[in-house]
């Protein structure tokens, strides 16, 4: 077999990540894009290795039951959505599969009935923020380039995956609510207009970076516009297009960015008018009222606003809070977990390694009156040891949320070392979960495992596990 060849009559097993599906010729595994379970395909194969082939349908001969029409004019081409061709129900019994399977299969681990993922309140328009990507040469459609009309090179949108130099224009987006689309469009309209010159990747010249749109729950929006070098003509004629033209944005900032990437952490942002950042409103876990959780430019909160409410409750649920525990939230990011339990603790702790984020976790105590709650910033493997343990107190729950790489090994041992009754694992990675679980199960038992879905259309899946110390014989 060589790049090219048809495979003719191909049924779809399964579902794999990066919304490929799984099947299998002549006994040899084949991942194949733009499939879903149950379909009958023809494929043409794009790459081939003794261990799987991979391919692109080319044909389908057979439709699945399983089956979407997808709704955005860009699937298959932006990788933010790559599941939206399959039926949500459907999506949810595989990220659920996911779960199992990794946890079984990776960390060998004895699971007790596993809990029915939760799904999302919104299949579309659900984000809350959104990362926009300015380029000089935008990246032309197989039908753009077939219809001999003429395109402007100037383009707004995102990556293609895997691509780094090459953008795509985004008509509509349908993963942030309004007027995320119209705030992208205006955008790209005055600097057109105003002949602001967009970036070119590949040389690295040009004005005009990234954009981010940030929007709350409470109605406020955010913009963050990305700069090369300070020239103030051309960032006020976009920003004071937006201040005219939609009062819901309630925070304009902008960023001078002159490195060879787009991360701002370590950069100073300028607040050009309004609130330095935007403010969401959650329920607390016993439904007695909201609690506040300002965000800013540099701000991490959960991209689902809806759905971190659901894994919150969750975790609160999970951790089974009686009122007196000290807890300790490992990777406690702006504290919102740590906020969020502290009325039914006796004091709670939170390890976060990003000191601005600390700093936001102490606001968003103070702006709810919560006066339990502890914020120490830090490498956690470096600052969760014995010595913190002595001074802070020994933990009777831990909550840890660690990003998709999950707990570094020293914490590991560490939690073993603390040893508190419970451990309350929030996991955006059910795979490095698994690894981490299984470091923790000779003194720990998994009493619960609940998945929650905080990215439809797509292959990611949070997942909540609840650890019990063992009993001693």
């Amino acid at each position: 077999m060589k790049k090219g060849d048809l495979l003719t009559d191909i049924t779809v097993e399964t579902m794999a990540s990066e919304g490929k599906c799984v099947a299998r010729h002549n006994g040899q595994v084949v991942f194949i894009s733009g499939a879903a379970p149950g379909d009958v395909v023809d494929i043409e194969l794009t790459k081939i290795k003794s261990a799987f082939l991979e391919g692109r349908v080319r044909n389908i001969r057979k439709y699945s039951p399983y089956r979407s029409t997808p709704f955005c004019s860009h699937f298959g081409m932006c990788g933010g959505c790559s599941w939206q061709h399959i039926q949500y129900e459907s999506q949810l019994q595989y990220k659920q599969q996911q779960v199992i399977d990794n946890l079984e299969r990776i960390g060998g681990l004895q699971l007790p009935p596993i809990q029915s993922i939760v799904g999302s309140h919104h299949q579309q328009y659900y984000r809350n923020k959104l990362d926009f990507t300015f380029t000089a040469n935008r990246w032309l459609t197989k039908a753009e380039l077939t219809s001999g009309n003429t395109f402007g090179d100037a383009g707004l949108g995102y990556h293609l995956p895997r691509m780094y130099d090459k953008v795509f224009d985004v008509v509509e987006c349908y993963l942030q609510p309004s007027p995320s689309n119209d705030i992208r469009l205006a955008v790209k309209d005055v600097s057109v207009r105003e002949g602001i010159p967009f970036f070119d990747l590949r040389k690295q010249i040009g004005f005009l970076r990234t954009l981010t749109i940030r929007t709350a729950n409470s109605g406020e929006v955010m913009i963050i516009l990305q700069v090369t070098y300070d020239k103030m003509e051309w960032t006020e004629k976009i920003l004071q297009r937006l201040a005219n033209d939609f009062p819901k944005i309630t925070s304009f900032n902008y960023i001078i960015n002159g490195k060879k990437n787009d991360t701002f952490h370590d950069l100073d942002i300028v607040c050009w008018k309004g609130n330095p950042y935007i403010t969401e409103n959650m329920e607390k876990p016993d439904g007695s009222g909201n609690l506040q959780f300002r965000v800013g430019p540099k701000s991490f909160y959960q991209t689902n606003s809806d759905q971190a409410y659901e894994l919150y409750k969750t975790a609160f649920h999970l951790a089974d809070l009686k009122g007196d525990e000290l807890v300790y939230d490992l990777y406690t990011g702006t504290g919102t977990i740590a906020n969020f339990v502290a009325g039914h603790a006796g004091r709670v702790i939170g390890l976060e390694y990003v000191p601005a984020a600390i700093d936001d976790a102490k606001v968003n105590s103070h702006i709810n009156n919560i006066n339990n709650t502890e914020f120490f910033a830090g490498d956690i493997k470096d600052l969760l040891d014995e010595s913190f343990l002595m001074t802070h107190g020994r933990p009777d729950v831990i909550i840890t949320d660690p990003p998709r790489v999950g707990m570094h090994e020293d914490v590991c041992k560490m939690l073993l070392k603390a040893a508190p009754g419970r451990i309350v694992y929030v996991s955006c990675n059910p795979a490095t979960q698994a690894r981490d679980l299984k470091a923790l199960s000779g003194l720990y038992d998994i009493i619960a495992v609940q998945p929650v879905d905080m990215f439809p259309q797509t292959m990611h899946v949070e997942n909540v596990v609840s650890l019990k110390k063992k009993l001693k014989i």
